[in-house]
């Protein structure tokens, strides 16, 4: 068998302790697998777009909201896009530019757009009350902050309607094809020569790359409406959004940064001509193929005469394929008790999670060598928003996640990306300092 990069770095965990009996769920990120997917994604707007043509691509924060691989993607040339002021202190304590910063978020307060804009950081309106009240903060305070309006195009949703962002009824941007929107939208930028940008994000997992390309073409063709109306170049800068699917059924990367580019360059026709900047906000995309979540088998049962693995990961690290199976379903890898690549027969079986609820199952029916305590399960694909997103059901701690490079001589080094969460941390967030508050209410 030739073990994988991947094989190599769960034995090595496994050897170093960093999943143990006492740590038994941890999580892996191939840290030069994600920088091979940050080149590829520079690689493919560079080969379509015309020479000098900015392009910013703004990393997805919410995908993996961990500073020090901001820092890593920052140090390959990426950018931020938040929308939290959680996000924004993240980016920033990882070193992000300002330049290579975008603001964007349906809720965002006074005091975050006020911030924003005394920083400089990019901003993206989400809708008419928003853009209002950026109007009363310029005119008190002048800003040099790039300022956009995002908009649906309303071209419809994807397999997965929680992550479909232009849909007739979406929450987000303005939805373009509403009565009188889009005479509001050009009206609200010839009367705010400030209004510099045009965004719009069309979807995620499940949507299908024509489908999006159709959104930045209805992006690309409601800007040069604006443009001629104004009589100017008024809108500089494009920002076309992010979610390029990601293929959880294989090893295989698909679709490509340069597929999806190539899509572009021909159905969007002046999208790569330079007469505009690009601004990009994937995420996803960027790190799945590269993590993995390891957890001890700490049972072996049966139930219905069907096998039971019951391991450390579960809701709290899987939270959508728990929940969602259908829409989010995960491969699995069975290890042994050294955290070698397991073997023998198929059996159909459950990988069952820690939570104290009957639906926690990463897997049903799933074909693997049998599992037995003190094996290994490996959760595959999950470099984004899962070991970074925590549910903290039942109380169970964050678990520490781990970047690693693999020489090639099968070495694995790791860098500790963050520290497992302590007992006494979790007590701590849980309000242990006001024990006897609720004493002196009687």
């Amino acid at each position: 068998m030739t073990l994988t990069d991947r094989d190599h770095a769960v034995q090595a965990a496994v050897a170093q302790g960093l999943i143990s009996p006492a740590e038994p769920v941890a999580g892996l990120l191939d840290i030069a697998g994600i920088r091979r997917s940050a080149a590829g994604l520079h690689a493919a707007f560079e080969e379509f777009a015309a020479p000098g043509t900015p392009v910013l691509h703004a990393f997805a924060v919410k995908a993996a909201s961990l500073v020090p691989v901001l820092r890593l993607l920052s140090q390959v040339g990426l950018g931020c896009e938040v929308a939290s002021p959680g996000e924004l202190a993240l980016a920033r304590a990882a070193g992000v530019p300002i330049a290579r910063t975008v603001l964007d978020s349906p809720a965002k307060t006074p005091a975050e757009l006020r911030e924003a804009l005394a920083l400089g950081i990019a901003v993206n309106a989400d809708n008419p009350e928003e853009l209002a009240r950026i109007d009363g903060l310029i005119a008190s305070a002048p800003t040099t902050a790039p300022i956009g309006l995002r908009v649906n195009p309303q071209i419809g949703g994807g397999t997965i309607g929680a992550m479909s962002t232009a849909t007739d009824t979406s929450k987000f941007g303005v939805a373009l094809r509403d009565e009188g929107a889009r005479e509001w939208v050009v009206q609200s930028y010839l009367a705010r020569p400030w209004l510099t940008r045009l965004h719009a994000h069309v979807g995620s997992q499940g949507m299908p790359l024509e489908l999006m390309a159709e959104g930045v073409r209805a992006l690309f063709t409601l800007a040069e409406e604006i443009n001629e109306k104004a009589g100017r170049d008024q809108i500089t800068t494009l920002d076309i959004g992010g979610g390029l699917p990601v293929n959880f059924s294989s090893d295989d990367t698909t679709p490509t940064y340069r597929a999806y580019a190539a899509l572009l360059s021909e159905m969007v026709p002046g999208l790569f001509s330079g007469r505009y900047g690009l601004v990009t906000e994937f995420g996803r995309s960027l790190l799945a193929k590269h993590g993995a979540i390891v957890a001890r088998v700490e049972y072996a049962k049966s139930a219905g005469g069907r096998p039971i693995a019951v391991t450390h990961a579960g809701a709290q690290v899987a939270t959508r394929t728990v929940f969602v199976p259908d829409a989010w379903p995960i491969r699995v890898a069975a290890y042994d008790a050294e955290g070698r690549p397991k073997s023998g027969a198929p059996v159909a079986q459950d990988i069952a999670g820690p939570c104290c609820f009957a639906g926690d199952l990463v897997a049903e029916n799933r074909p693997l060598p049998l599992l037995e305590a003190g094996d290994h399960t490996a959760l595959l694909d999950t470099g984004a928003y899962y070991f970074s997103t925590h549910f903290a059901y039942n109380s169970l701690p964050r678990p520490g996640i781990y970047g690693y490079r693999t020489d090639p001589d099968g070495t694995v080094r790791f860098a500790t990306i963050r520290t497992p969460q302590t007992l006494e941390e979790l007590t701590e967030e849980s309000g242990a300092a006001h024990t006897a508050a609720l004493d002196a209410l009687g």
